[in-house]
């Protein structure tokens, strides 16, 4: 197994000449090109999890130095089991232990295929299953037994569910979770929708890296679908948060974006 350096995600050997998901309009390949490396090669050079709280029962996982993307993954425990969202492109021996020391986890999700990260790698050391939009699946670059396609909605454990509301990949979802933020309702977006440095509002891309925009319509169509869940706070994949005043930030955010790209404000450009 090797693992593209510039989007941290695992493939079976022989890798591809140049990794699918970089050459897509919505990521890059280096201007030096295709690289890879691996967990050993990661480890070796010092590569280590990182941890922090960022809420009751929910932790960020990320790697002191950034591997790949430099996402962070949140496991959310449950009386039930965890699940490990947005898993990263690296993991040790340590890591894991840790992850056990709390709740089993029962599941291994990411938003979107940016996200993958080496997932079956960590499904296999936790003993868990690998959950992958069926819209994406043409993107895994690595198969197992492990992985199991769902689409629409899926509950994972009692009162946490994915959302599949598409836009940034067909495939791309949420995790809701009813219980968290104190009960308040936690939405766990990846950059399906992407909470903004300015703590008000979210953006929504279909690359974020090379600026594409999406359209009115499916933007509208994302807005509703997670209209229909109730959540106050909102937690993306680079430590970006929408505190509080989720559902409000979010209708707020979709219909500023339908009206600048439907043409409502030209006349301030």
């Amino acid at each position: 197994m090797l693992i593209c350096a510039t989007c941290a995600v695992e493939y079976d050997e022989p890798t591809p000449e140049v990794c699918p998901i970089c050459a897509d309009e919505r990521q890059w390949v280096p201007r030096d090109g295709q690289r890879w490396t691996s967990l050993t090669e990661l480890r070796e050079a010092g590569t280590r999890l990182t941890w922090a709280e960022t809420e009751l029962d929910v932790h960020g996982i990320s790697t002191r130095d950034a591997v790949g993307i430099g996402q962070t993954a949140q496991l959310v425990r449950t009386s039930h089991g965890s699940l490990l969202w947005d898993p990263p492109g690296y993991l040790d021996a340590d890591g894991v232990a840790r992850l056990r020391e709390h709740s089993p986890v029962l599941a291994v999700a990411a938003s979107h295929p940016h996200m993958f990260g080496v997932q079956v790698e960590w499904a296999r050391a936790l003993d868990a299953e690998v959950l992958v939009a069926e819209a994406d699946a043409a993107w895994l670059g690595r198969t197992d037994d492990r992985v199991r396609l769902w689409s629409g909605t899926h509950e994972i454990l009692p009162g946490l569910r994915l959302h599949q509301v598409g836009g940034h990949f067909a495939g791309s979802a949420v995790a809701h979770w009813a219980e968290g933020a104190g009960g308040r309702g936690l939405l766990l977006t990846g950059d399906t929708i992407f909470p903004n440095p300015d703590r008000a509002s979210v953006g929504f891309l279909r690359s974020y890296p090379n600026k594409i925009p999406l359209s009115a319509a499916v933007v509208e169509r994302i807005a509703e679908q997670l209209g229909e869940l109730i959540f106050d706070r909102i937690v993306g994949n680079f430590g970006n948060v929408i505190d509080s005043g989720g559902q409000e930030v979010l209708r707020r955010s979709a219909e500023r974006h339908i009206a600048w790209v439907r043409g409502d404000f030209d006349h301030l450009t």
